[in-house]
């Protein structure tokens, strides 16, 4: 039996779901390969290609294959790429020392890739626990992770990273202040254009044990990060610590992890409307793999589908390790 007229409102919303083109005439939201950070791990040595067991797909890479992974990048039409070290235990200490040594492993990477692929922005990681001997990312005496002696620390740091060559900053500690300081030390040493994205609101997650497997920090922390990274049922505060940071000097602000926290995604853009990115963390990128290689979902789709969230969610970009399988398949 056919329904009546009187059934139906004059608008039936499936008709732009009809075909393909009306489809993409109707998107709300496009992932373009200009929205793609791509994280890459590094170490030392020459022609290394170490896999990561708990990341399929991803690997530990020596400097000059991590300047053809940055060349690869710019190929695709990826704007930035950012360096994550997996640091030597040798160096590792509690002073963190190793941090702002100039020839340390992030530094000499970045100038090798400024030398050989100078359009490729380079962002990097400012934080104390790849040098930590406690696995923290500060400072730490007596079992207290010490905020303003760590701040100190992280603009020795961040002026020896952008006196290499970085473009982008990103504080990834969670102290308080660390914004402020390492801008007005920026501007003093002449740095006026890097730019900082900031981990406004990193949240005490347990999507990173990955990325810990990746840089050799698994086993190395010393109890939790709870006193500086933020609780999870916090919504609020996010807004507040994203405020400050603006306030403080931050060109851009970062959500961490990425799927699981959308809702912080989106109030922020809407309450701020500044460059607003999040990370695709790694326990994340680990299940999509994991349950694709296991014949679960469908890889490709369930990757693309979960970068396209985060467009919807307001975001101006995303830190995937997926960026050049997508900046392929967005070239076609």
């Amino acid at each position: 039996m056919r329904p009546t007229q009187a059934a139906f409102p004059a608008t039936r919303l499936r008709r732009l779901r009809a075909s393909e083109s009306l489809r993409r005439l109707a998107q709300e939201n496009v992932l373009t390969t200009n929205d793609l950070i791509w994280p890459i791990f590094i170490r030392d040595g020459e022609g290394v290609q170490e896999p990561i067991a708990s990341m399929p797909g991803v690997f530990r890479l020596s400097i000059d294959l991590a300047v053809k992974a940055a060349e690869q990048a710019a190929g695709l039409g990826i704007p930035a790429i950012c360096l994550f070290p997996y640091t030597d235990p040798s160096v590792k200490t509690e002073a963190c020392a190793e941090a702002w040594n100039p020839d340390n492993l992030t530094n000499r990477c970045i100038r090798a890739i400024k030398a050989a692929v100078p359009e490729i922005a380079i962002m990097t990681d400012i934080a104390l626990d790849p040098y930590n001997a406690n696995g923290h990312d500060g400072l730490v005496r007596d079992g207290i992770i010490l905020n303003d002696e760590t701040v100190e620390a992280l603009v020795r740091m961040a002026l020896v990273q952008a006196d290499c060559g970085a473009d982008i900053l990103g504080p990834s500690d969670m102290m308080d202040g660390r914004i402020g300081a390492i801008r007005a030390a920026l501007e003093g040493a002449g740095h006026k254009d890097v730019a900082i994205l900031s981990y406004a609101a990193k949240y005490a997650s347990a999507f990173y044990g990955p990325f810990r497997d990746a840089v050799g920090a698994s086993g190395a922390l010393k109890g939790d990060k709870k006193t500086y990274q933020m609780n999870p049922g916090n919504s609020d505060e996010a807004m507040r610590l994203i405020e400050r940071d603006l306030r403080e000097g931050a060109d851009m602000v970062m959500v961490k992890p990425g799927m699981p926290y959308l809702d912080i995604c989106r109030r922020a853009k809407d309450t701020f409307g500044a460059p607003t990115y999040a990370y695709q963390v790694s326990g994340e990128y680990a299940m999509i793999r994991g349950a694709a290689e296991r014949g679960w979902i469908k890889g490709e789709a369930a990757m693309m589908e979960s970068l396209l969230a985060f467009k919807r969610a307001g975001c101006d970009g995303i830190l995937t390790y997926f960026a050049p399988e997508a900046a392929r398949l967005l070239r076609g």
